[in-house]
């Protein structure tokens, strides 16, 4: 069972199953976000946070009534969806202070999977209580608005800047993108791990395995980075942007900007 299904079994948990916003360090990237202190104590009775899940379950399946937007406090999540022919085809992947199932909203359903790639851990905000919530609180509403936004915003930079690009390219993108992110939610902006696979990468820049794995390896070579494993160390990153023919973080943030 996803743990969208489980949100029924929840409605009476205890208090110390609610999530408090006021606390969380990833408030200032999610909801609260634009908040004053009122607000945010209004917002927290409708979250809820779930067990830690581990690699292989998932958040919700394609298909699940659509009832919660979800907010990523720990690990990696990978969103996909099956083609007519049941191959894979992965819409991005999320980390900690990202939201998904906005795309869900008009279908009633979710219209995706979402798996996680580690342990992890989530807060879920009831959408039906969260669109009532907004007609009381204005900067709630807007700051719903604005994370809608980000998220057709990365989308649509993510897709652009892989139009016409060869396989080292894309690779920069995406580990540049990783960067951004990472550095965002206050981590380190030069090491952090891959926890998706390298296929799974392959899968959504659009290349082979083998692809993948030899343009990291080339990418070592020069002094660019660092890959044990999952673990990546990024040496220059002013080189790694030039590798995308050029263009620097000021035209290409891969990052879905506040």
């Amino acid at each position: 069972m996803s743990i969208g299904c489980a949100l029924e079994l929840q409605k009476s948990a205890p208090a110390r199953d609610i999530a408090l916003c006021s606390s969380c360090r990833l408030s200032g990237t999610c909801f609260p976000q634009g908040l004053d202190t009122d607000d945010v104590q209004k917002l927290e009775p409708l979250v809820r946070r779930f067990r830690p899940i581990h690699r292989g379950e998932h958040v919700f399946r394609t298909g699940d009534k659509f009832q919660n937007i979800y907010a990523v406090r720990s690990g990696t999540v990978k969103v996909y969806r099956l083609s007519a022919d049941f191959e894979e085809q992965i819409i991005g992947f999320y980390l900690p202070g990202e939201v998904l199932g906005f795309n869900s909203i008009e279908q009633g359903e979710y219209v995706c999977s979402a798996v996680a790639l580690e342990t992890s851990s989530f807060c879920a905000f009831p959408f039906s209580l969260l669109e009532e919530l907004c007609r009381c609180i204005p900067a709630l509403q807007h700051q719903v608005f604005r994370l809608m936004s980000k998220e057709i915003v990365f989308s649509n930079e993510m897709m652009m800047s892989h139009c016409g690009k060869d396989a080292r390219q894309k690779v920069a993108i995406f580990l540049i993108s990783l960067s951004n992110r990472y550095q965002h939610q206050g981590y380190s902006a030069r090491e952090f791990r891959l926890t998706m696979s390298r296929r799974e990468v392959g899968i959504y820049l659009g290349l082979a395995l083998e692809t993948v794995s030899r343009t990291l390896s080339r990418m070592q070579e020069d002094n660019l980075i660092t890959v044990d494993r999952k673990s990546v160390i990024i040496h220059d990153l002013p080189a790694l942007q030039q590798v995308c023919t050029g263009l620097g973080p000021d035209v290409i943030p891969l990052i879905p900007v506040n």
